[in-house]
């Protein structure tokens, strides 16, 4: 293990650069993910890291200390960061102990399962805790594909990886995509969810396939976006609230998909795709 104690050291100042800037990670094609968790899942999605950081009492840590001792992380470097710079860089107040800095995941890295077509188009989602709680549903639930307008927050970012909890290693993230394009392409349904519509989701038949369309958390989908959706649906809201938080609505429709594909495997149906 190598030792680092100076906030001046050039590894240091990479992984601090990679943690602030998105367009850091995107030319480097690096990001950083923090907690044994989601360390442990890109080892088993995608590989090795490129090198591990732990604080100074990490290597006591019985999970941390797990991770060290896989065979992959033999040839992994590991360097000690002093509590101080850990802090710094450490995107939780109270910091896990372990940090890694990973080569980002490619769409041909991603497996996903053979004819299957189930996607969600989001458009500007904006707060990188709702976008990670979007993909850990996602990903749940059995979508494949995301597609991320140029608006969107980084879907790369620590805080979005933190809330995803290694969703990201089973979907295929396209980030910058035209979605208009991409629903009027789709061969199924677009669904797009609104306060106004008469129909219910609870209505609609989910078990072909589906794109599920998602907007920006105070505007809302871009009436371009709006009308490139060939259904429009509401959640059905009994109680006093005006509107539901974008993550809840996207598992809310994820998870109705799963019950029906649940429904009709019970009721002995052949499963469209």
């Amino acid at each position: 293990m190598k030792y680092i104690t100076s906030c001046k050291n050039s590894i240091f100042k990479q992984l601090a650069g990679l943690d602030e800037s998105s367009k850091k990670r995107r030319v480097g094609g690096l990001t950083i993910l923090d907690g044994a968790h989601l360390i442990n899942s890109y080892y088993e999605k995608i590989g090795s890291p490129k090198c591990l950081f732990i604080n100074e009492l990490g290597h006591k840590n019985p999970e941390i200390k797990r991770l060290l001792n896989l065979e992959d992380s033999k040839t992994v470097e590991v360097y000690v960061l002093s509590d101080s710079l850990f802090r710094n860089i450490s995107p939780v107040k109270t910091p896990t102990g372990i940090i890694a800095l990973v080569p980002i995941p490619t769409l041909e890295d991603i497996t996903v399962s053979k004819g299957a077509n189930f996607c969600t188009l989001l458009e500007s989602i904006q707060d990188p805790g709702n976008l990670g709680s979007i993909l850990r549903s996602a990903a749940a639930a059995g979508v494949c594909d995301i597609y991320m307008s140029d608006g969107c927050a980084d879907a790369w970012s620590p805080k979005t990886l933190r809330a995803a909890m290694g969703a990201h290693f089973i979907l295929r993230i396209h980030e910058k995509s035209d979605l208009t394009k991409i629903a009027q392409k789709f061969k199924g349904q677009v669904i797009a969810t609104t306060l106004e519509s008469d129909k219910s989701l609870y209505e609609l038949s989910l078990d072909g396939p589906i794109a599920f369309v998602f907007g920006n958390e105070g505007a809302g989908l871009s009436e371009l976006m709006y009308q490139a959706a060939n259904e429009k649906i509401t959640i059905p809201m009994p109680g006093k609230a005006e509107s539901l938080n974008v993550a809840a609505a996207a598992a809310i429709c994820f998870f109705e998909r799963v019950r029906q594909l649940q429904q009709f495997k019970f009721n002995g149906h052949t499963r469209l795709k």
